[in-house]
């Protein structure tokens, strides 16, 4: 599993050029209502095993969380389920906060 940046991810998704991937924020729902980054799904972890076949496994998804554990976790599962574009975000929104927008909400 590839590992991305706040700063790689922002970079990615400002590029007119480039197909956006999936945003798929698997915290619990009160964090994504807290902060999140634009246009990210919601998919709790736990409901990942049930709701996998929503995704396309075609494309290019980032895993999003909180610090980047649980998204790091998910990707494996998505990856074991025959998913081959997984990237994971690397410090979660906490990093997204800190290095890309700083008046996000942080918990």
């Amino acid at each position: 599993m590839r590992q991305l940046s706040a700063s790689q991810l922002k970079e990615w998704l400002d590029d007119p050029q480039r197909s956006k991937p999936v945003l798929l924020d698997v915290r619990e729902p009160w964090e994504f209502a807290t902060c999140r980054i634009a246009g990210s799904i919601s998919m709790p972890m736990r409901g990942i095993p049930a709701r996998h076949h929503e995704l396309g496994r075609d494309r290019e998804i980032v895993m999003v969380c909180h610090h980047g554990a649980r998204s790091f976790q998910a990707g494996m599962f998505l990856e074991q389920m025959g998913f081959g574009a997984i990237i994971n975000l690397q410090g979660g929104v906490a990093a997204w906060a800190r290095d890309v927008d700083p008046a996000m909400p942080t918990y």
